[in-house]
């Protein structure tokens, strides 16, 4: 299933339009490159909807906003939506600010997203309307745990045909959900929380399993989740003495680059509920 997900990935090559931050875009564009994918940034209104024309797939990633991106994001979306591709969001800090969440929502109320994926603490800002949350970084009363892991399947679940979308749920244990079933994945190193951009990097490699597999989103969503843990399993396998967060980095986005569909068929954590 996640070998067959990979693969076509890499058969296909999807473009992938990416209106990410600043912070991380150099890394989402060799992570697509890595996987097999093709990037493309765009985030001038007067260029987007060209842009996204010829693409497959969006990844609409809030992390560095400002009033000229909102507006590319949703001229972007409209025109995605219009053409049937794949449409993810990244609500990166949804609850630790106003505008922030209130974009969020915007684009949400306004576009039929396949996939949204977040931290658990973005995800109930937009689900609850909480603005307590410390937003980029989950607080720990918000992690998925094995204590809290069936009423946390049920919230994605909830949340997922409340939104019609698939929730993506990132952290120490990975929940990828439709309104029926969820994937529990349990691929990752703790040492990820280390680099700037995972989630980011995660989101792009995400949009463009989607829109490779068009016919099994769920399982390409729950493939790419699993893809990027173990790589961080993998490349942490291969730190020497001396190496730090940036050598960590790159040897993720090797390992997404080596990592074949039978090695993602073996590797691969996960459970169904």
């Amino acid at each position: 299933m996640f070998a067959e997900c990979l693969e076509q990935v890499r058969k296909t090559t999807p473009l992938i339009h990416c209106i990410t931050n600043y912070v991380t875009v150099n890394d989402v564009a060799n992570v697509l490159l890595a996987c097999g994918g093709s990037p493309i940034m765009s985030d001038e209104p007067e260029d987007v909807a060209d842009i996204t024309s010829i693409c497959g797939g969006i990844d609409i990633n809030i992390g560095t906003l400002n009033m000229r991106s909102i507006e590319a994001m949703h001229i972007a979306g409209k025109k995605a939506a219009g053409l049937h591709h794949t449409l993810l969001l990244d609500p990166v800090g949804a609850g630790a600010s106003r505008l922030r969440t209130e974009t969020a929502v915007s684009l949400m109320e306004e576009l039929p997203f396949d996939v949204i994926r977040g931290n658990v603490s973005e995800l109930k800002a937009l689900a609850l309307g909480s603005t307590t949350t410390k937003g980029v970084d989950a607080d720990a009363a918000d992690a998925v745990t094995d204590r809290n892991l069936d009423d946390m399947v049920s919230f994605a679940k909830s949340y997922a045909k409340t939104t019609g979308s698939i929730i993506a749920i990132t952290g120490a244990i990975d929940l990828v959900a439709d309104a029926d079933r969820c994937f529990c994945i349990r691929n990752g190193r703790p040492e990820m929380g280390r680099i700037t951009g995972t989630g980011c990097q995660l989101s792009a490699l995400m949009t463009a399993y989607v829109t490779a597999n068009p016919d099994r989103p769920l399982e390409a969503s729950a493939a790419a989740v699993c893809l990027m843990g173990l790589a961080g399993e993998i490349g942490w396998s291969r730190m020497q003495e001396g190496d730090g967060n940036a050598t960590y980095r790159n040897r993720i986005i090797d390992a997404i680059c080596n990592i074949d569909g039978e090695t993602l068929g073996k590797g691969a954590n996960f459970e169904i509920r």
